[in-house]
């Protein structure tokens, strides 16, 4: 991997990884495309998530900020019961990821078929949305359980996190902005907490990295990252994810014919 394909690539990590599109199937295109071998694959794909994770923070910083300050009252209030609704929901992808790591890991193995399938789920998936009226419902852990399901389906390269949690919080009637945010929020637990997995399992290696490549994707993950959140959000208002169902099918068939 080179200077570019690791920019190219973290753009691609920053922007996918918050519209609707999938970051894991259009990163596996990516190496496919590039010809990119799996190159102390895991530093690099840890350095990018980072990157994103930090992008969620910033743009959500004045949310986690009131979340944190009502935390320390040590009282059940409003901001208590959303952060226990975001650990509930990462109950299925934690279960899932302990039990089942060698066997998601197995999964990104440039299998453009099987990215090509997942990517019409996710089509699928967001093309329901449409036939949804609005409703003003409100996250329940019930609800936060089964979108928490839904980001665990996302395991799966080809399928949105960010889709089908917005898409899942839509068809459970949840307010469209409410559901953008909580989709957003919740992610930060799974990913930080795999972060840190990596870290101390020792399969994590610094041998061979390339810390020019490693700076310029977390540099494009964070800038694109930055935009692709913001800009999420007010397509989730404005209702107009068709349009990335309509993306998502035509690359997924290409994928398909590709493969």
């Amino acid at each position: 991997m080179n200077v570019f394909q690791a920019f190219l690539l973290g753009i691609i990590q920053g922007l996918t990884e918050f519209l609707p599109i999938s970051s894991s199937g259009h990163l596996e295109i990516g190496h496919a495309l590039l010809g990119i071998k799996n190159e102390n694959n895991l530093l690099f794909v840890l350095d990018v998530h980072v990157a994103t994770v930090l992008s969620t923070i910033v743009v959500f910083r004045k949310d986690i900020g009131a979340l944190l300050k009502d935390l320390y009252k040590f009282e059940w209030n409003a901001s208590t019961k959303y952060v226990a609704m975001l650990l509930f929901s990462s109950v299925p992808i934690v279960i899932v990821g302990l039990l089942f790591k060698e066997e998601i890991e197995s999964l990104f193995t440039g299998n453009l078929f099987f990215v090509g399938i997942m990517l019409l789920f996710t089509a699928t998936l967001l093309t329901l949305t449409v036939y949804v009226k609005q409703s003003n419902k409100e996250i329940t852990f019930a609800k936060a359980f089964i979108i928490g399901i839904a980001q665990t389906m996302a395991v799966l390269p080809g399928i949105s996190r960010s889709g089908s949690t917005i898409a899942t919080g839509i068809l459970l009637k949840i307010k469209k902005e409410e559901v953008a945010r909580f989709s957003f929020l919740m992610v930060l637990i799974p990913i930080i907490g795999a972060a840190v997995l990596d870290i101390f399992s020792g399969e994590l290696t610094t041998q061979h990295a390339n810390v020019v490549n490693l700076l310029a994707g977390f540099v494009a993950a964070f800038l694109t990252g930055l935009a692709a959140c913001s800009w999420m959000i007010k397509i989730v208002k404005r209702g107009k994810l068709i349009y990335f169902a309509i993306y998502c099918a035509v690359i997924g068939l290409i994928a398909i014919f590709a493969a």
